[in-house]
């Protein structure tokens, strides 16, 4: 129940391996992803030991994930160069930069726990989360490359990060690593990566986002995820305000099931989805 570990440990090594380790932003990364794993594999452990669904404190548990990011946050704001280290830029609008000043640390470390929870509420059919989350690295494992490039960058007129390009490396390890997990989480699965992989994964790609200043592009790029965390607040806004449910099942891979779609039909439909967002948020590097 705990395949996350292998994913992770997988990573680590591998970016340990192949890494700049003297790029802050590898550091940064790690770190959030390494915390993000221990608050599942404490949620997770508190699962099977105890045999229930509910882990420990839902509002303790974003407490923590949200004091991690902030940390994080922080040390991108002093890493980076002002005033991009504390900016929100915009696809398309290359010119238009936003300073959020020190509202970027509460901007950042939402996008960043929001990341690591989409992910979480994605992971509940075999080989669902992993595929749409290894095509998620690989394109921003392109944007950190190119970001972190001052020709390219300038050739794609984007804003130039110095230091980013080494995300890339680690992407690429999620990658390997994710590719070696669906090998026995492909259906039917024997391994599961829990929430020790999903909040970890999840925690990373939104780490990365904020690292290269496409946070909003991880919104497109990740649209699958925030499409299945939308479902769930829909559902629970609905019932608790007016008493009914708007999907027979949320999250939305439930409520297609409920439709007469088969897991297989689900899974690989949504992997279709998340190919085509990918191309869309790469389209607005150029």
């Amino acid at each position: 129940t705990m395949g996350g570990l292998m994913i992770l440990s997988g990573l680590l090594v591998s970016t340990l391996l192949w890494a700049n380790l003297s790029s802050a932003y590898v550091w940064i990364v790690l770190l959030v992803t390494l915390g993000f794993g221990l608050i599942g594999l404490y949620d997770d452990y508190l699962k099977v030991t105890k045999q229930t669904h509910k882990g420990f404190s839902g509002r303790l548990r974003l407490a923590i994930e949200f004091g991690i990011a902030a940390v994080a946050c922080i040390f991108f704001a002093r890493v980076g160069q002002a005033p991009l280290s504390t900016a929100l830029t915009f696809p398309f609008f290359k010119d238009v930069i936003l300073d959020l000043g020190w509202f970027f640390v509460p901007f950042a470390a939402f996008v960043i726990v929001g990341s690591g929870n989409a992910v979480n509420l994605t992971d509940g059919l075999d080989g669902l989360a992993i595929v749409p989350v290894m095509i998620a690295a690989a394109t921003f494992g392109m944007i950190a490359y190119l970001v972190g490039n001052a020709i390219f960058a300038n050739y794609l007129q984007i804003n130039f990060v110095p230091g980013t390009g080494e995300l890339a490396i680690i992407c690429g390890a999620l990658i390997g690593a994710g590719i070696g997990f669906l090998w026995f989480n492909a259906p039917p699965a024997q391994i599961f990566m829990g929430d020790t992989g999903s909040l970890a994964l999840g925690g990373l790609l939104g780490t990365v986002a904020v690292a290269v200043k496409h946070e909003i592009v991880l919104a497109i790029v990740g649209g699958l995820f925030v499409l299945e965390a939308l479902s769930v607040i829909i559902q629970v806004a609905s019932f608790k305000l007016t008493g009914k449910r708007v999907f027979k099942m949320a999250p939305i891979h439930h409520h297609f099931e409920h439709l007469g779609w088969t897991e297989s039909q689900v899974v690989i439909r949504f992997w279709i989805i998340a190919v085509v967002l990918a191309l869309v948020g790469l389209a607005t590097l150029k």
